[in-house]
């Protein structure tokens, strides 16, 4: 199952929220903002759908659904809460929503303990759970009744089917956990179901050198990652066409964790079904970002819903990461963001296009290469001074951020400024950026009017003439519909018309690479 489309009017946090996947189809959809934002109510939005196919142990007042309740006006605003009415949710397939379309979690999942002292018989209609927390703010402790269910079946195993080993029934139930288990947590897992007949009714586990540690002497995160593995592995097989939505998962985990967490969540949710994640996580973004760029997309709740808004998939831009990732590291966004800074000509403390040169290299490379940041840093000769302080400072700093210095090759022999530092200088083929901006094939694309002639008169050698000192005669002449826009702005367009199947792009993107 995916979704298309989701439209919630005077629904809790939005007056008119539309979220539009028409085009997308990923796996996995985060919701990403501050706290706040709005991302639990879309949540809730898909619980309330679910109780048209499947009862609930909790059903809220229309006050807790109802924006206009809250809302103070000099008139009343006479409208009247139907979930039907006020959300709308549009799947890919057309097909209507049924008891398997959303299987939700909320953020309060927390089982300190487990202590059971019999098994009892579990709701074996997984789709019919009339036991779920009815809204984003209730507390979900199910995990126990996840944990008699292994019990049950292990039982049920042994007892009636009799078709397995003692130890065939530990590797089916207890493989999958595990492997899981050790992808996001390392050396840990678990070694024993517990007994109740003997009064050991809790999970014990292997971690490290210790041996048959109980469930309860787990830290707080290692309980919260067992829980959504075991959950979706139980869930998974009933569930198998179907929105599985978690709020916040990520309490209780640090961020390198989180990251792995992430990641084999989306290995156990099957692929024909969609992830929903709401969260503000350095961790996941990371995932997000990297691992999981393929097969996700995000959406960015910082935005005022008191007022209409159409949410689309948010451009992966280094710009808009920065901004997520500032939702949590504040101003070190900046540093941890990009994984490799390249210093550049051009002044880093002015408006107009001495400034240009990070600009339309960050243009250029925005989509395709992400993890890299462009940095102004002074004339011909501050770039290298720059990146020896980078160096020094960062890198001991992060290791894994590497910085590098692109040069203008002006009137410099290129073979002996790159061979004094290979692997940390780069520099253009051309003369300078201009000569990449005013290549025929990137102006010709901006401006469909663009005259050939008066290019031809202005441009002889495209790789050594010095065409930055005529770049108000080139603007106002050969895309003279262009001429009333600053030099800043119009060098901007045209890097921003540069894209990967063009010759400019290509050789660019292998000067950055260090491939010429």
């Amino acid at each position: 199952m995916r979704i298309k489309k989701v439209i919630l009017k005077d629904f809790k946090r939005f007056t008119n929220l539309e979220i539009d996947l028409d085009g997308y189809s990923p796996k996995i959809v985060a919701l990403v903002g501050p706290n706040g934002s709005g991302k639990s109510s879309v949540f809730d939005a898909f619980e309330e759908l679910n109780k048209n196919h499947k009862g609930s142990s909790y059903n809220p007042q229309v006050t807790y659904l109802s924006k206009s309740l809250y809302v103070t006006s000099s008139e009343p605003s006479g409208a009247s809460y139907s979930r039907n009415s006020n959300i709308n949710v549009e799947r890919e397939d057309s097909a209507a929503l049924n008891n398997k379309s959303f299987y939700i979690r909320t953020p309060y999942r927390y089982t300190p303990s487990l202590n059971i002292t019999q098994i009892r018989a579990q709701e074996q209609d997984l789709l019919n759970d009339t036991n779920r927390p009815g809204s984003m703010t209730q507390i979900d402790s199910r995990l126990t009744e996840n944990y008699e269910r292994l019990q049950g079946k292990a039982w049920k195993d042994v007892f009636v089917t009799r078709t397995k080993t003692g130890q065939e029934i530990m590797n089916d139930l207890l493989g999958q956990i595990n492997q899981s288990l050790r992808n996001i947590l390392g050396d840990i897992s678990v070694a024993d179901l517990g007994n109740v007949i003997e009064k050991r009714g809790q999970l014990f586990f292997h971690k490290g050198s210790a041996r048959n540690i109980p469930y309860e002497d787990l830290s707080s995160g290692e309980k919260e990652v067992l829980d959504i593995v075991l959950d979706l592995i139980i869930k998974k097989d009933a569930y198998n066409d179907t929105i599985f939505c978690i709020d916040e998962p990520e309490l209780h985990i640090n961020p390198s964790i989180q990251r792995n967490l992430l990641i084999e969540i989306e290995k156990l949710v099957p692929n024909n079904c969609q992830l929903w994640i709401a969260t503000h996580s350095i961790g996941f973004l990371q995932a997000l970002q990297k691992e999981l760029k393929d097969k996700s997309i995000v959406l960015d709740f910082d935005k005022d819903f008191d007022v209409e808004q159409i949410l689309t998939p948010m451009k992966t831009t280094p710009a808009n990461w920065k901004k997520l990732f500032k939702i949590t590291l504040e101003d070190l966004t900046g540093l941890l963001a990009p994984e490799q800074i390249y210093y550049c000509e051009g002044r880093n403390d002015t408006d107009d296009e001495r400034g240009i040169d990070a600009i339309c290299y960050n243009k250029i490379f925005e989509i395709t290469k992400p993890e890299i940041l462009f940095v102004s840093s002074g004339g011909n000769t501050e770039p290298d001074g720059y990146s020896e302080i980078a160096l020094k400072v960062l890198a001991k700093a992060f290791d894994s951020l590497k910085i590098f210095v692109l040069k203008d090759r002006d009137n410099e022999n290129r073979d002996e400024w790159l061979k004094v530092n290979p692997t940390k200088r780069r520099m253009l083929k051309r003369r300078e950026l201009e000569n990449y901006l005013y290549d025929w094939e990137v102006v010709s694309k901006l401006d469909n009017n663009a005259s050939k002639e008066e290019y031809d008169k202005l441009v002889k050698d495209i790789i050594n003439d010095e065409l930055k000192d005529l770049s108000i005669t080139f603007r106002n002449t050969v895309t003279p519909t262009l001429k009333s826009i600053d030099l800043k702005t119009y060098k901007q367009k045209l890097a921003e018309v540069i894209t990967p199947e063009m010759k400019v792009y290509q050789e660019l993107e292998k000067i950055i690479l260090g491939q010429e």
